[in-house]
């Protein structure tokens, strides 16, 4: 299986489950392994037959600054689901990452989807 791979998009948000945290955007960042079959572009060399990495990073900045939840797992989730909107993506990882919240340090959350059956399978 081919991947795309799109790392360091940061996006200011309103997440957080804690006092506060919801009152100022904070920065973000997310990175994206994508799984498709990446055959007919190669061949071609064509943009439209290969999945567009300005459209996937726009749809990532426009759930993290567009929406509000209280846990990365549930932002991670609907960055997953915006992403899966493409009929040619099979599964996605996306991890975001909530910087220097925890006395400098960064948590992350990683989830990883298949559109169907197992997410390891298309790791082959």
């Amino acid at each position: 299986m081919d991947e795309i791979t799109i790392c360091g998009i940061h996006a200011l948000g309103r997440h957080g489950a804690y006092p506060g945290e919801k009152d100022a955007p904070q920065p973000f960042d997310v990175a994206l392994r994508l799984y498709a079959d990446l055959s007919a572009s190669s061949a071609s060399d064509a943009l439209a037959d290969t999945i567009d990495y300005a459209e996937l990073h726009r749809r990532v900045v426009e759930v993290v600054e567009g929406r509000s939840f209280d846990l990365l797992e549930r932002l991670a989730d609907e960055i997953v689901r915006a992403v899966l909107a493409d009929e040619r993506v099979l599964g996605a990882e996306v991890t975001i990452g909530k910087p220097g919240r925890l006395g400098g340090a960064t948590a992350t959350v990683t989830l990883r989807r298949a559109r169907s059956g197992r997410f390891e399978d298309l790791q082959r």
